[in-house]
Formats: C-alpha cells, sequence, structure tokens
C-alpha cells in the first residue's frame, strides 16, 4: 500500500515503532541526567542512541517514527521553550549585561566563521558549533537544525562538541573566578555567557555561590532569547543561497550537490520564488515553531502561565528535546565522525576560549568586574 493510500489513523500508527523506542532511551537518558547532572539526558540520548545505532542500523519499522522524533518533536520542544521566558527578563538583566550577552554573541558567531572556514569545517557543523556555543547550547542546535537542514551526524557531532567544553567550563571557571576575584554578580554574567547549557549553568555558578547561581540563570534565559534573531537571519540567508546558486535546482530549492558529512543531501528551508524581497516574503521563511516560540513567551510574560506550571512545562520541554536527540542518535553514522576528523573539535574547543575570554573582557571593559 503506498503512503497516499493510507488512513491517516494508519500513518500514525507506522510511527508508533521509532518514536517508542526514541522514548524509551529518552527514559533512561533523563535518568542518567538526574545522576549526572553535569552530563545531562539530552548528551545521554545522543550516546544511546549512536551505541544502539551502531550496534543495529535502524530497520523500515521504526524508521519512520525516528525521523518524526528528530525533527517534528524537536520542533515543539523549541515552542515549549518558549514558557521558560518572560519578555521582561530582558530589562530584568539590566544595560549592564546586554552588552556582554550581545558581544559575546556576535563575536562568537564571526569567529565560528572565520575559524571554522580555516579548519575547513562543513558549513552546516560550524554553524550549529557557532550558534550552539554562543547561545544555549542543544537549545539553539534544535532550533536551527530544521531551518539550515541539518543531517543528525552534523547534529550530534555539535552536540558532542559542545558538551566536551561544558564540562571543562564546570571545572575551570570557578578557579578563574576566584583567582580574578569576581563578585557574584560578575561570575554569574560570566557563567551566563559563556556556558552553554543549563545544567552546567547552574554547576559551574553554584559553585562559585548562591549569587552567582541566581543571576547566571537568568542570563542564561536571556540568552536562549538570541535565538529569535539568529534563525530568522540564517533562514534569510539560505534562502538567498538558494536563489543565487548555479548549480541545478532540485524540487525542494535546495541545490544539487550540497552535501553533508554522511554524505547525504543537504535540505534547506523552502524558499519563495524569485523576486524582489519584501517584508511579507522574508516572513514566509519564518520556520512554524519560532513563531510559536514567541507566543509562548509573550504569554508567558502576561502571567497567564502560573508559575509553578513552569517547571513542568520546563521538564517536558527537556524531555523532548531529550527524545529528539535520542532519535538522531539512532540515526547517526558513527563513521561520520570519523570522516569529520578532529577539526571540529579544534572549532568547538577555539569558540569556547573565544566566548570564555570575551566575556571577560567585555566585562572589564563595562566595569562589571
Amino acid at each position: 500500500m503506498t503512503d497516499a493510500a493510507l488512513t491517516p489513523l494508519d500513518r500514525a500508527g507506522r510511527l508508533v515503532p521509532g518514536l517508542a523506542l526514541a522514548t524509551v532511551i529518552a527514559v533512561v537518558a533523563t535518568v542518567i541526567g538526574r545522576f549526572l547532572p553535569v552530563v545531562g539526558a539530552p548528551v545521554s540520548g545522543v550516546v544511546i542512541g549512536a551505541v544502539l545505532g551502531t550496534v543495529r542500523r535502524p530497520g523500515p519499522v521504526v524508521r519512520p517514527g525516528i525521523t518524526t522524533a528528530s525533527k517534528t518533536v524537536l520542533q515543539f520542544a523549541v515552542v515549549l521553550l518558549g514558557a521558560q521566558l518572560s519578555l521582561l527578563q530582558v530589562a530584568r538583566v539590566g544595560v549592564q549585561s546586554l552588552p556582554v550577552m550581545l558581544g559575546t554573541l556576535v563575536i562568537c558567531l564571526l569567529a565560528a566563521w572565520g575559524i571554522g572556514r580555516a579548519l575547513g569545517v562543513v558549513g552546516n557543523l560550524r554553524t550549529l558549533i557557532g550558534v550552539g556555543t554562543g547561545i544555549c547550547g542543544a537549545s539553539a542546535i534544535a532550533a536551527v537544525t530544521p531551518v539550515i537542514g541539518a543531517v543528525s551526524i552534523e547534529v550530534a557531532y555539535a552536540v558532542s562538541t559542545i558538551f566536551l567544553f561544558n564540562v571543562a567550563a564546570v571545572v575551570v571557571f570557578p578557579v578563574v573566578g576566584h583567582a580574578l576575584g569576581m563578585s557574584q554578580h560578575a561570575f554569574g554574567l560570566f557563567a551566563g555567557t559563556a556556558v552553554n547549557d543549563t545544567s552546567s549553568v547552574v554547576a559551574a555558578a553554584s559553585t562559585y555561590g548562591p549569587g552567582a547561581a541566581d543571576f547566571a540563570v537568568v542570563v542564561k534565559l536571556v540568552r536562549t532569547l538570541m535565538i529569535i534573531p539568529v534563525v530568522l537571519g540564517l533562514a534569510w540567508l539560505v534562502g538567498r543561497r538558494a536563489e543565487k546558486t548555479v548549480a541545478a535546482p532540485t524540487g525542494d530549492g535546495s541545490a544539487a550537490g550540497d552535501v553533508a558529512l554522511d554524505g547525504s543531501a543537504i535540505e534547506p528551508t523552502v524558499v519563495p520564488p524569485r523576486g524582489k524581497w519584501s517584508p511579507r516574503r522574508v516572513f514566509r521563511l519564518v520556520p512554524w515553531f519560532l513563531i510559536g516560540f514567541v507566543l509562548v513567551a509573550a504569554v508567558n510574560s502576561t502571567g497567564v502561565i502560573p508559575g509553578p506550571v513552569h517547571p513542568a512545562i520546563a521538564a517536558v520541554a527537556a524531555f523532548l528535546i531529550t527524545v529528539a536527540l535520542s532519535a538522531i542518535g539512532l540515526s547517526t553514522d558513527i563513521a561520520g565522525f570519523r570522516r569529520a576528523g578532529f577539526r571540529p573539535l579544534v572549532l568547538g574547543g577555539s569558540l569556547w576560549i573565544v566566548v570564555s575570554l570575551s566575556s571577560l573582557g567585555l566585562q572589564a571593559l563595562t566595569g562589571s568586574i
């Protein structure tokens, strides 16, 4: 029976095995994440999925659900992330912290482009590592992945690379803070702008002190808002690149011959027909899940979502990201890691150093230290 002849119930049924497998892995990863918060559930899910996928490649029975988990579930998770934010939180962190947050982001993205090109790291992978390092780790990678059409091996490599330097930050940053005599507020800003994953931010800042932890979490949440302009910018760039390409176009607007680490075709976002770019045409490039993210954040800003509900929503969003990354791990081609070599790891390390130094430097310039 062809897909067109299937009923909606039949199509949903085909997704169950793969979704169930990814969910089971996510449950195990969540338990591991509770015992090892520095590692976290998303990274555990990627690792477990990759190991299982290496032992036995996903067959046709589970593949549809795995694909749905790695894409659609990931997008719904991004929407729910908006419930962790109030648009008023930007004002609460103060004008003093915004230059540091924005400055480190810009410096990181420019460094990712320059260093990544110098190292010969493929475009999608350097974008994922740059955005993950500059904004908020796995959450930012989740938001950017469907926009640029990144494939599983690129996502897995980016998440794993960022995780490695998150662990390093938890160990090194408190030592640096004490050596520099940083205040609780200053260290909170340092951790909030230079560490990516929320659990790692909390771990590093809590080691330094409760005041640092409280401020670091707020800074980290506000950094998440930077997903919005970055995703919009990437959607526009992908669209312009697809319109200007001289290669023979495929049916979905992507350029023929574009490949990722695993040799599969890159699938960029859908591009409007040729013609003059207008606000309406640019708006059509905005991913639906980004609109949902903004709407949920706006609703949360009004106080409609009760405070006690926030932890539950955050937990659901984190679990959905773990489900998606578990599915990505299942479909990861380990051979792709070998083909990528050590250069993406060097890029991740370089960006970690760049962001750390730029955060300290911008704090010194603005008088925050």
